[in-house]
């Protein structure tokens, strides 16, 4: 974590003051209305992008550009699927010079939706680029420079040649986009910062920033405004204080932001790369952020479509909503928007302190709880043994409303009824009740009775506040009704911090849509919106699941919904290891392929994820090729990544450990790494 020192180090200069950072509305419009940040408008062939104009989707094609034909057929599923942008890969001049006949192929067929060339490493490939598709993106992490982690010391007057060299590099590519009209996107990734921003940034979001800015700078003086950014991480907390951060030096330093391209990079498959990518982007668009998206799915890129719609769906509606309760225009929010500190919290049972959050479970509306019901929550009864086999993604905590047990539970598995039922036991203390805001206020009960209070994020009067204050054993369960919950939450668990109220704080959210994608969409961008803040001791999650579905267009199941219950507790697991605050199973980074993968990648990823998936908190990036390899997988313990055609080199964090392994026993190699590290036992 940085210091305030540095963070004040790198503010230094600029036109706002340190503390201002921890004033409200540094990095978005309001942190409680929902309000669009306004930011420049850029051209894109006939797309508008920014300027309040709706959030665009896009996608990337996964095909060979030099294969004309398959990608001219995948980017027109992708532009009926619903993209506005789609995106293929040049990595050399052979591939800019190609887009031309792919951009003919479409016209031809009627599309004309605009293409972006991916550039990586290639100025040349770039220039070619901009004379033919409507928007170029280039990273500033390796466009001019090349990434050897090395470490490197510059003087000032070594730095300021450095970035000289930038602008006259940069100067030919500039002048081709304003000539012939194409947009620029300065798109950093966390993981391919250059040695030069390193040396200078360290590994972490501010690098991220000034590696964008420094392109930025050179592209405004040089008039040059057509320019969208974007702050990439497979990590969402990396992303989103990026994000954050930018558009407060943006603001700070030039007055105006320019429209940003939001994504979680090497987001993964199936549940996990949509709820990874929830919390980042989703987090991010609560608070009016975002001018257009991309999901990086493994997947086809077509079924990233869906996934974007549904995220930008959620704020079609939302302008002008906002909790009852607004900071007021003196107000300081009481926590750094750009730097991740757990909210501080006294210990009650196993919530809070240094806990890792609670999941609880809601069988309030079960007709009959038997042990087979627990299965469902990561509890599987063997009969004959009477034992407990407990799952590594098992709930904490089983709330019956007013059921009744009638079996044994296993010691980690806690009871959380309602208070009438409660008191009808006779108040037993292996029970906890939960109560409403009336009765916490009106009844008193000898010290260390700790009892879970449901409060709507609304009520923030003086007597709840000062019963809070008064009484340690309550902890307060928070839900909101609001369309903006995230917010409006975030709202009353900031006026416990500025009040000093140190009690642990459930997070219960309910989503009331009908697909899964939109539930996890729905649940993670609450959730883990909050969870990234720092806020939130456990998550209680509950839905409407009468009509609970799977996506229309994949028709494909990526959580058992055959079972609600597993749903959720999946669905909670899931956000809690997205937003790294609880680690219950392995970890993949994997990219979602493009023309550049040397190998199939889908297939790939579900191979290893069948041989690993039990290394519970092992990070494994599975990568398709140089490109997006040691930079892109710089969060991972472990990494396979294509180096050739039918080659993989292993690596161990940045280090090589194998180069060029045959991929039939690449999965093999790996195993075998993963033994002799220690990081590997036995399913």
């Amino acid at each position: 974590m940085l210091s305030t020192k540095a963070l004040e180090r790198w503010f230094k200069g600029f036109s706002l003051p340190l503390r201002s950072i921890y004033m409200i509305q540094e990095y978005c419009v309001s942190l409680t209305k929902y309000q669009r940040l306004p930011v420049r408008e850029v051209r894109v062939g006939d797309l508008t992008i920014g300027h309040l104009h709706p959030v665009r989707i896009q996608t990337m094609t996964t095909t060979d550009t030099m294969d004309t034909a398959a990608t001219v057929a995948q980017t027109i599923r992708c532009i009926k699927a619903g993209a506005e942008l789609v995106r293929i890969t040049a990595p050399s001049k052979n591939e800019a010079e190609n887009l031309l006949n792919i951009k003919n192929e479409l016209r031809r067929k009627g599309y004309n939706t605009p293409l972006v060339a991916d550039i990586h490493f290639t100025p040349n490939a770039a220039e070619v680029a901009a004379r033919i598709v409507e928007k170029v993106r280039i990273n500033p992490g390796n466009y001019f420079d090349k990434k050897k982690f090395d470490v490197l010391s510059y003087t000032d007057a070594e730095y300021a040649a450095e970035i000289d060299r930038i602008r006259e590099r940069m100067r030919p590519l500039i002048d081709v986009c304003k000539q012939y009209g194409t947009a620029m996107r300065i798109g950093t990734n966390h993981g391919s910062l250059s040695d030069r921003i390193m040396s200078r940034y360290g590994d972490t979001p501010m690098g991220m920033v000034e590696s964008a800015m420094e392109f930025l700078r050179i592209a405004r003086d040089e008039r040059y405004h057509n320019i969208v950014l974007s702050m990439k991480s497979s990590n969402p907390l990396v992303m989103v204080q990026a994000y954050r951060l930018l558009v407060h030096q943006m603001d700070s330093e030039f007055g105006e932001c320019y429209p940003l391209h939001l994504g979680v990079t090497e987001a993964g498959d199936g549940e996990d790369g949509r709820i990874k990518s929830a919390v980042g982007i989703g987090t991010l668009m609560e608070d009016g952020i975002g001018d257009t998206i991309r999901v990086s799915l493994t997947e086809d890129p077509e079924f990233e479509i869906p996934v974007c719609r549904d995220m930008v769906n959620r704020y079609v509606k939302r302008a002008g909503h906002a909790p009852v309760a607004d900071f007021q225009k003196q107000d300081r929010i009481p926590y750094s928007p750009f730097q991740y500190e757990r909210r501080p919290t006294e210990q009650l049972l196993n919530i809070g302190g240094q806990q890792v959050p609670v999941v609880v479970a809601d069988y309030s509306g079960n007709q009959l709880i038997t042990p087979g019901s627990l299965e469902a929550i990561g509890y599987q009864y063997d009969e004959a043994s009477d034992k407990w086999r407990i799952g590594d993604a098992a709930a904490d905590y089983l709330f019956i409303g007013d059921q009744s047990i009638g079996f044994s539970l296993p010691g980690t598995l806690r009871i959380i009824c309602n208070w009438p039922k409660w008191i009808a036991l006779g108040q037993p203390k292996d029970v906890i009740p939960l109560c409403d805001v009336k009765t916490i206020i009106d009844q008193s009960l000898p010290s260390g009775t700790v009892r879970f209070v449901e409060i709507p994020a609304d009520e923030l009067d003086s007597r709840l506040m000062g019963k809070l204050k008064s009484d340690a054993d309550i902890i307060p369960v928070i839900k909101s009704q609001n369309e903006h919950a995230m917010p409006e939450i975030r709202r009353w668990v900031a006026a416990l911090m500025s009040l000093g109220i140190q009690q642990p704080v459930i997070i219960k959210a309910h989503s009331s849509l009908t697909t899964v994608d939109e539930q996890l969409i729905d649940l993670s961008a609450v959730a883990g919106g909050l969870l990234l803040e720092g806020m939130g001791n456990g998550l209680w999650f509950t839905n409407n699941d009468s009509e609970l579905r799977n996506n229309k267009m994949t028709g494909r199941t990526y959580i058992p919904i055959n079972d609600n219950k597993a749903f959720l507790n999946n669905t909670a697991f899931t956000i809690l290891q997205a937003t790294r605050t609880r680690i219950s199973k392995t970890e993949y980074i994997s990219c979602p392929s493009c023309g550049r993968t040397l190998f199939d990648l889908q297939e790939t990823t579900a191979q290893i994820k069948s041989a690993t998936q039990h290394l519970k908190g092992v990070k494994i990036a599975i990568m398709g090729c140089i490109v997006n390899g040691p930079g892109e997988m710089a969060d991972a313990d472990f990494g396979y990544v294509g180096s050739g055609p039918g080659k993989i080199t292993l690596y161990k964090g940045k280090e090589i450990i194998k180069k060029n392994i045959p991929r039939e026993t690449a999965l093999t190699e790996l195993i075998n790494l993963l033994r002799s590290d220690g990081a590997w036992i036995e399913a």
